[in-house]
């Protein structure tokens, strides 16, 4: 990875520790990187009634789309374990909205992150253009 993916990586690692996961206590951090080149940090807020959750990868679309961003280059996921954690169905689609040629760099606490684009893992993507008839 180049410095820029190590200090993504890095920077999704410490922002999980902000993670509200009481109930499966899977803290996620992410940081999504805008099109200006400004970064968005998320992560993970559980609620007792399930649904109402909100994944970290939403949680920093969210502050990017808030701040007025409406294009994204990259996103760095970071979650417990080993193992690297990917964003799940509804995040991929969410991200979907605003480009698939979006580099995400999915990582565990420790260890090597991997590096996936949006359309590797979500190939044939609904998203605006679906709508156009």
């Amino acid at each position: 990875m180049d410095g820029t993916a190590d200090a993504l990586v890095a920077a999704a690692r410490r922002v999980r520790r902000n993670a509200y996961a009481p109930y499966s206590g899977f803290a996620v951090g992410a940081v999504l990187v805008a099109e200006d080149g400004r970064w968005y940090h998320g992560v993970n807020v559980e609620c007792a009634a399930f649904p109402a959750g909100l994944c970290a990868e939403r949680a920093a679309l969210a502050a990017a789309v808030t701040d007025g961003q409406r294009g994204i280059t990259a996103i760095a996921v970071a979650g417990p374990g080993a193992d690297p954690v990917t964003p799940c169905g509804v995040c991929r689609q969410a991200l979907a909205e605003f480009g698939t040629d979006v580099a995400v760099l999915c990582a565990g606490e420790e260890g090597e992150p991997v590096s996936r684009r949006l359309a590797a893992l979500l190939p044939e993507a609904f998203g605006p253009g679906s709508l156009q008839r």
